[in-house]
This record gives C-alpha cells, sequence and structure tokens, in this order.
C-alpha cells in the first residue's frame, strides 16, 4: 500500500522538522546565555572602573544601566524560548508516537503482503 508508506515519509518528514526547531531553540537559548554572560563582565569591569556597585547611586555608570537592561532583556527572552522548547519538545514526541504508530501499520501491511504473496505462490505451483 503506497498510501501507508507515504504517510511514513510525511510522518518521517514532521519528526525531523519537530527535531530541528527543537535544535534550533537550543542554539539561541544558548546563544542568549552567552551573550548575558558577556554582559555581565563587561557590567563588572565597568562598575569596577568607576568604584560604583551601587544601581541606584546617582553617579552609576550610564553603560553598566543600559548593558543590565540589556542582560535582563535576554534572561526574558531566555525563558521565554526555554517555554517554547517545552512545548516544541511536547510536539516531538507527539510527532515520534505517530511515526512509530504509523511504521507499525506499515510493516503489518508489508507482512500481510509478505503472506498473501506466499500464499499465492503456493496455489500457483
Amino acid at each position: 500500500m503506497k498510501s501507508r508508506e507515504n504517510l511514513v515519509r510525511l510522518k518521517q518528514f514532521q519528526v525531523n522538522e519537530k527535531r530541528r526547531q527543537l535544535s534550533q531553540l537550543d542554539v539561541m537559548i544558548a546563544e542568549f546565555e552567552r551573550m548575558a554572560g558577556d554582559l555581565e563582565l563587561q557590567i563588572a569591569a565597568e562598575e569596577k572602573k568607576a568604584g560604583i556597585t551601587d544601581v541606584n547611586h546617582f553617579a552609576y555608570p550610564t553603560f553598566a544601566k543600559a548593558a543590565r537592561q540589556r542582560r535582563d532583556n535576554l534572561k526574558n527572552s531566555q525563558a521565554d524560548l526555554a517555554d517554547q522548547r517545552t512545548t516544541a519538545l511536547a510536539l516531538l514526541r507527539e510527532a515520534e508516537a505517530e511515526l512509530d504508530k504509523a511504521q507499525m501499520l506499515e510493516s503489518r501491511d508489508s507482512k500481510m503482503r509478505e503472506a498473501d504473496g506466499h500464499g499465492r505462490s503456493a496455489m500457483i505451483g
């Protein structure tokens, strides 16, 4: 049955696509983590240079304030991506289950065709 083979290919494509999306989310999360770490270092260096670590101090460096804001934005974006990753992982698991089901049906159909072929050849011989 060609339709089952097509279904298996479609499900395999969907699983591969979900894996690719999950991988992209992982890369983005790691990149945001790296960028936030870089900003942390810049903030610490700026605070050390100014000798002021109190964000509410009137002379707190403007660059450090801006870097803190960017870091906080990255952390928020990273949390959003983590939520998206959780959803993407659930969708991947669902797609994998559908693929397994389609493969089992294809395997069953293949065995039935094979058994049917053996029965016919016995009749002919």
